[in-house]
């Protein structure tokens, strides 16, 4: 069994920036994929970012692209969501997720673990 937790969520005013956090035990970490997504209320949950196993391959949504960066430690077991320049539509509960396979995919339905989320709230 896989268990991830993230951190680092909170209240900031627009512009500020945030790292969040994702420990991960059980399946070995370095294996597969990870991901972010984040829901706001009311609306779907969507893809954030990805980054492969390796970490070679990193893709982000278009809305984030250029203000985040995700990033792994397998020493650690963690991977991060820097998150600079942050706007209001930023607010949203924050999940990680495992992937299925080696290949960060946007797709939320490519992964079978995710944490417990963290809310991040910008104020503008």
């Amino acid at each position: 069994q896989v268990q991830l937790v993230e951190s680092g969520g909170g209240l900031v005013q627009a512009g500020a920036s945030l790292r969040l956090s994702c420990a991960a035990s059980g399946r070995t970490f370095s294996s597969y994929a990870m991901g972010w997504f984040r829901q706001a209320p009311g609306k779907e949950r969507e893809f954030v970012a990805a980054i492969s196993r390796s970490a070679s391959t990193r893709n982000y949504a278009d809305s984030v692209k250029g203000r985040f960066t995700i990033s792994r430690d397998h020493a650690k077991n963690t991977v991060y969501l820097e998150m600079n320049s942050l706007k209001a539509e930023d607010t949203a509960v924050y999940y990680c997720a495992q992937a299925t396979t080696a290949i960060p995919s946007g797709d939320r339905y490519q992964y079978n673990y995710w944490g417990q989320g963290t809310q991040v709230t910008v104020s503008s």
